[in-house]
């Protein structure tokens, strides 16, 4: 090989992407990992429309006790952490984070 040759195979490094062969597995295996991607996304969100016309929720229950949102206000004014109202009311800490803070 020619010593100019050389130096520009040392500076760029060796051949990539598409015009490797294994850079066109490569992008191959990209491409149908996004379809494979776009397909679960499909199916995922025909079954959440099955089930919302089926009369199902999607996700967690809401707060259905008009008690449980002053108590966490009660709790917190008592210096209470987030962490602590969640324990006492079981509900998560997001939950008494929206309501509360």
């Amino acid at each position: 090989m020619r010593p100019e040759l050389e130096a520009a195979v040392k500076l760029a490094g060796e051949l990539k992407g598409s015009h490797d062969p294994s850079g066109i597995v490569f992008t191959v295996l990209a491409a149908m990992s996004g379809m494979e991607r776009e397909y679960i996304r499909d199916r995922t969100l025909g079954g959440h429309e099955s089930a919302r016309n089926r009369g199902k929720t999607i996700g967690g229950s809401g707060v259905t006790d008009e008690s449980v949102p002053a108590m966490a206000f009660h709790l917190r004014d008592q210096e209470l952490s987030l962490r602590d109202i969640a324990k006492r009311l079981v509900i998560t800490t997001g939950a008494v984070r929206v309501g509360v803070a």
